[in-house]
């Protein structure tokens, strides 16, 4: 009975040893998903160029075909895609973090009028956005399905 007992204790001391942390690592994606979303936020709805020295780290990478790596490229491409736009609040439709990987599906209003849904990939290294992918399809006016993008 005395095994027992102590075979029954050490699974609960193991399975409290997991849930803490299990808490940890659901509060550390916690706030790098904030992070995350703060960043988007103030670089691509507040056109707050700022954002990028204070989030990005100094060797960001970039995987989007279209801009170099690193935070000058960034700042020179995005001055140029909010040439005359208007803030906003940014319209994230889902988002989800796996460890060190932040993932936002976006409803993104074009100057044209039409919608971009787009998936961004961040991955965020001591507190600083180290690396970005992006995917961008236009939103087309009929489907196939009853299924919207978003």
């Amino acid at each position: 009975m005395k095994l027992k007992n102590i075979f029954f204790a050490s699974i609960l001391a193991s399975s409290a040893v997991f849930s803490t942390a299990q808490a940890k690592s659901s509060s550390q994606e916690r706030a790098i998903e904030k992070l995350v979303v703060t960043f988007y936020q103030q670089l691509f709805g507040d056109k707050n160029l700022e954002a990028i020295d204070k989030y990005l780290a100094e060797d960001y990478i970039q995987h989007n075909p279209t801009v170099p790596d690193g935070r000058a490229p960034l700042k020179a491409a995005v001055s140029q895609w909010f040439s005359g736009a208007a803030k906003e609040k940014v319209d994230i439709v889902h988002s989800a973090v796996k460890g060190d990987i932040v993932f936002l599906h976006v409803r993104n209003a074009r100057p044209d009028g039409g919608i971009n849904a787009v998936v961004d990939i961040f991955r965020v290294h001591k507190g600083k956005i180290v690396e970005h992918w992006d995917v961008i399809q236009d939103a087309p006016a009929t489907s196939a399905n009853a299924h919207p993008m978003f």
